[in-house]
């Protein structure tokens, strides 16, 4: 017998199930051998089984899954990571669903938990964790979308759409469905199927149960717990279920196909069958496969006699009867073959239905012959009135936001490639109202669902995208040559239903010109979708003068952009520089170079590209002129009284905007003592933008200082469950542990440490204090030197300076006066950054030297 508990229980409920009512009771003493909790499972089971014939309904381990569900101990108001449950929704699958809020991004949406003893079955687990997988990485309008995966307490969860309305099975337990609202439904569910088929996925579960109605009338797909992935799609794509008997195939018995009933290898014709079944249920109101038991039921399907229901409902459309049957084909090489099949007859159906019935009502009675054209003529104006009253532009809010797809390019010229949807991210970014989806958030999305991370946006993906990150709305551009002159277009479209918001369109006479057509495409936009003309007025720089009038310039920036998070930062850097070189006066280009510079330590040569971008601040955009002064006063001047200022302004501008919060967290708050400020900034930080991988180091950081090391700890853990990374984040979890005195995670982290320039030498300093602060001076120092010369070789020669400067401040606190000068001497010749001059002098003064430390002083008071 397998060893997982859940497996035990399911094999010893079929063997009970199988034997007559009256050995049940023997044979469960004998096979339990006095396990108790063992036995009260099975009994439950087989209660359940005999007072509403659940079985039949449920697989076996959803229902076994309800004697834990009916222990959890959530409770409404609970805060589970970022979300406040509200209230219990239900258990389906093998989990307990509740309704919450999502406190860090003001949405609803349903938890699915997995009770805590399951967590621990291997059967349950694999169940749970398939279901998430196998939904996320589908993206259909018609399939329960799954937003994210997070662990509660090594509890899994799924976070979901949350669904308004009523499962199928609710709907027939009410009435019969009128046949016009179950074709639309079947051509919904069988599109979504085909959709899952695609991607190699058979649910093996297609029910009732399983199948939503939400209260917009929109079918949608859930719990694919029982799904099977596979390499091919169709009927060619077979996986074995590797089971010994009909009474252990996996599915709902009711619902199940001859060959998952035999279980045998299964395509995706199982799921064809069973919606058969389904579209049968909501037709009749019955099933067609019934018996008093499973063996019955299985002998039904299998035997597959005549299904005369159906013909019992005079309404019933022959051609949808047809359709019914040949789902139903227990050959399923005479079943339909694709679910594409299905949709295309039903909306030929459907098709053919309403053009006869648009026939019969155009047909007026003879006395009406001349009344009908004036009646005519004032229907239509009232439903032409009517139409755009209730097809007029929805607004967007000031919680909504947006996806950008790549602009679709048909000139031929690839200068358009890439720069356009970065121009007009620049465009829209000078909004206070709207709210652009990030490119590392998109990032993210892209690899929950098994997509690359640089895959293009098309309209289709980035609709996907849009759905998965509850935005509201998808903005598609396109430009098209016309002759000599451009068209460049925009629409925006509700992701989930599709309706068109927004659509502009503006000629460009040349292709110069092609940058301020875009300028005015999103001025329209801003317009039409409910932002103020005040704030319009005021952030609404024209894109020539918010960037640069060259598209080669352009083009290299916002190649700079779409690869910063994915590639070295010298890749980063070339482009920037090649954009510069093409337009001296490319504030933003500037502005990025010194940024990157930065994050490689490399302080000196970010200045002089931030002190070059500040003075071009003009050339900027209204938000990232922000960004500038906030660098500029920060890093060339270090007046950090001001930079906190720009900050605060920032926010409170673009409050929708997370980088100050950032800066605020990091290098502002922390730099003043201010660790509790400086942890609430990280917060704020995090709620805007959760894929953000600094929030959690600089809330992380500020906890250590606070000697909060387990939420430090823990805070970092979070960004790594995101996926998320810096190279921040091994080393202030070594300085964690070394402060907890955990030597076995210093050395685990010290021998998982990348090797790379940034991060390897780092860990080599971290390395070198710890060893010195245990009195191993000399391991300290072959460390030390280990860090500059990785930083020599890669020439970040600031970065050699300061781990230079740190060795000095060290070998003064042993000493070792002379051997402190030396190393101070060394950093001041590797660079004259701030940080390096900071720790020589340090180093100077304590080893008595006044003329080097005064001469430090001195030019550190002249530039900061």
């Amino acid at each position: 017998m397998d060893s997982s508990p859940w497996a035990q229980v399911d094999n010893l409920f079929q063997a009970a199930l199988a034997l007559p009512p009256a050995e049940r009771d023997e044979f469960l003493k004998k096979a339990c051998a006095g396990d108790e909790a063992l036995e009260s499972k099975v009994r439950f089971l087989l209660n359940s089984e005999q007072k509403a014939g659940n079985f039949l309904e449920r697989p076996v381990m959803e229902a076994a899954a309800q004697f834990l569900i009916e222990k959890s101990d959530f409770q409404p108001g609970q805060i589970v990571s970022h979300f406040r449950l509200i209230e219990k929704l239900g258990a389906g699958g093998m989990g307990v669903v509740y309704k919450a809020e999502d406190i860090r991004l003001h949405r609803f949406v349903a938890l699915k938990f997995l009770p805590e003893e399951l967590a621990s079955d291997p059967h349950a687990l694999g169940r749970f964790q398939r279901e998430a997988r196998a939904a996320s990485a589908l993206n259909h309008a018609n399939i329960c979308t799954i937003h994210d995966v997070e662990d509660h307490n090594h509890q899994p969860v799924i976070v979901m759409e949350l669904l308004e309305g009523e499962s199928l099975k609710e709907r027939i337990s009410q009435s019969l469905i009128p046949t016009e609202e179950l074709v639309e439904f079947a051509i919904q569910t069988s599109d979504a199927l085909d959709a899952a088929h695609a991607k190699g996925i058979v649910h093996r579960d297609i029910k009732p149960a399983n199948l939503f109605i939400t209260n917009r009338r929109q079918a949608k797909i859930l719990d694919f717990g029982l799904a099977k992935v596979n390499e091919v799609s169709g009927p060619a794509a077979t996986t074995e279920l590797q089971l010994s008997s009909p009474g252990s195939a996996m599915g709902t018995v009711s619902y199940m196909s001859p060959e998952q009933v035999r279980a045998k290898v299964l395509d995706t014709r199982t799921d064809l069958f069973s919606f058969g079944v389904v579209l049968y249920e909501m037709t009749t109101g019955k099933l067609p496969f019934r018996g008093e038991s499973t063996g019955t039921i299985f002998e039904a399907i299998l035997n597959q006699t005549p299904i005369p229901a159906l013909r019992m409902n005079p309404d019933l459309p022959v051609e949808l009867e047809r359709i019914i049957n040949k789902c139903l084909e227990k050959d399923r090489d005479l079943r339909y073959q694709h679910a594409s099949e299905i949709r295309t007859d039903l909306k030929r159906m459907k098709r053919d239905t309403d053009s006869v019935r648009v026939t019969i009502e155009a047909k007026p009675a003879k006395h009406w012959k001349v009344l009908v054209p004036v009646a005519a003529a004032a229907a239509l104006a009232m439903s032409v009135a009517g139409y755009f009253y209730l097809h007029r532009a929805p607004k967007l809010t000031d919680k909504d936001t947006i996806v950008l797809a790549d602009f679709t390019n048909t000139t031929g010229d690839p200068v358009f490639d890439v720069t356009l949807r970065q121009g007009l991210a620049v465009e829209l970014g000078q909004s206070p109202f709207l709210s652009l989806i990030s490119d590392q958030r998109i990032q993210r999305t892209l690899g929950l669902m098994g997509r690359p991370k640089d895959a293009p946006l098309t309209p289709d993906l980035a609709r996907d995208i849009c759905e998965r990150t509850a935005s509201a709305a998808v903005l598609e551009g396109s430009i098209t040559s016309l002759g000599s002159q451009y068209v460049v277009a925009l629409r925006a479209k509700n992701c989930r239903t599709g309706d068109v918001l927004d659509e502009e369109q503006v000629q460009a006479a040349k292709k110069e010109d092609v940058l301020n057509a875009l300028s005015q495409i999103a001025v329209k936009f801003r317009t039409k979708v409910g932002e103020s003309l005040a704030t319009i007025e005021k952030y609404s720089t024209p894109l020539p003068e918010a960037t640069t009038t060259s598209l080669e310039a352009l083009k290299a920036y916002s190649m700079a952009w779409k690869v910063h998070s994915r590639s070295a930062p010298s890749d980063t850097i070339a482009l920037n520089k090649r954009a510069v070189e093409l337009d001296p006066n490319f504030a933003s280009a500037h502005a990025f170079l010194g940024r990157t510079y930065g994050q490689l330590g490399e302080t000196e040569l970010g200045a002089a590209s931030i002190r070059t971008a500040y003075r071009l601040r003009d050339h900027a955009s209204s938000q990232e002129r922000f960004g500038l002064t906030f660098h500029y006063d920060r890093g060339v001047t270090g007046n950090l009284e001001k930079a906190r200022q720009t900050c605060e302004l920032w926010a409170q501008t673009y409050p929708r905007e997370s980088l100050p919060h950032g800066f605020l967290a990091g290098g502002i708050n922390r730099a003043f003592g201010k660790y509790e400020k400086g942890a609430e900034e990280a917060k704020k930080l995090i709620e805007l933008d959760p894929d953000n991988a600094f929030g959690y180091n600089n809330l992380a950081a500020n906890y250590v200082s606070l000697d909060r090391l387990d939420e430090g700890k823990s805070s970092i853990q979070r960004g790594i469950d995101r996926r998320l990374y810096l190279p921040d984040y091994p080393v202030l979890l070594y300085q964690i542990a070394f402060l907890q005195s955990d030597q076995a995670e210093m050395d685990r982290l010290a021998a998982h440490s990348p090797e790379g320039p940034g991060e390897a030498d780092w860990m080599d300093d971290q390395q070198a204090s710890a060893l010195a602060y245990y009195g191993h001076l000399n391991q300290a120092r072959s460390k030390s030197q280990r860090a500059v010369d990785l930083c020599q070789r890669e020439s970040l020669l600031e970065a050699a300076g300061q781990h230079e400067a740190g060795v000095a401040v060290r070998e003064i606190l042993f000493g070792n006066a002379p051997e402190a000068r030396r190393s101070a001497a060394r950093a001041v010749s590797y660079s004259t950054g701030r940080d390096v001059e900071y720790g020589a002098a340090i180093a100077q003064a304590l080893a008595g030297d006044s003329g080097q430390t005064q001469r430090l002083v001195q030019d550190l008071g002249k530039r900061f």
